[in-house]
């Protein structure tokens, strides 16, 4: 649970990020192997979809929030003023660091049980439809087949350092397209993506009501 933030003011010990990068790896092949196993039916598209919208930065630093590691980081006196525990990088690094200790601990029998644990929930909301958080990935898609482009984002942000918001507006056809907010660039990009894409669907389907 050692930050980088606290180290350094210790003279350099060493901190948790040889086991965030080794708890990545565990948790790709954990991720991958289990939606392998019982979703046979997806192609490669589909597999790399959900794995991402499974191990993104949000979805980690959730299960972060529920095991309450924020509360147990290790935190330089700048990093601690500035709100870091509730970070969403801060907290998705130290969930994979744990993972990393738990693998080097027992094995990947255990990890493999931790992660299919902690995840749980989240893999069942991505089985219905595997792309289902990749907002911008599908825009991208559906934009290049027909514009011929890629979308634009546009992204402002406000606020102190500590505490940002950000703003991002999504241009295609000529226009802003979708709009959103976040906590980070990111997230706003992907808001933006997803006011887009849900304008886009609903002006594309058919009105059953008329059916």
């Amino acid at each position: 649970m050692s930050h980088r933030s606290w180290c350094a003011e210790r003279g350099n010990s060493p901190s948790n990020e040889r086991l965030e990068l080794l708890g990545d790896a565990v948790l790709g092949y954990c991720v991958t192997s289990h939606l392998y196993r019982i979703h046979p039916d997806w192609n490669e598209g589909d597999l790399a979809q959900a794995r991402s919208s499974v191990v993104n930065s949000s979805s980690l630093a959730e299960v972060a929030q529920r095991y309450d590691l924020g509360s147990a980081l290790l935190l330089g006196v700048g990093e601690e003023r500035s709100g870091g525990r509730g970070k969403e990088s801060l907290l998705c690094d130290a969930f994979e660091a744990l993972l990393g200790a738990i693998y080097l601990d027992g094995g990947m029998e255990p990890a493999e049980a931790f992660v299919l644990e902690a995840l749980k929930q989240r893999m069942t909301q991505v089985a219905d439809d595997p792309g289902v958080d990749d907002a911008k990935t599908r825009l991208q898609e559906f934009v290049v087949r027909s514009y011929g482009d890629s979308p634009n984002y546009v992204v402002t942000d406000s606020g102190p350092d500590h505490n940002k918001s950000f703003h991002s507006q999504v241009w295609f056809g000529g226009s802003v397209q979708g709009e959103g907010q976040g906590t980070s660039k990111k997230q706003a990009e992907q808001a933006a993506a997803a006011h887009a894409w849900q304008t886009l669907k609903a002006t594309t389907e058919p009105d059953r009501s008329t059916t």
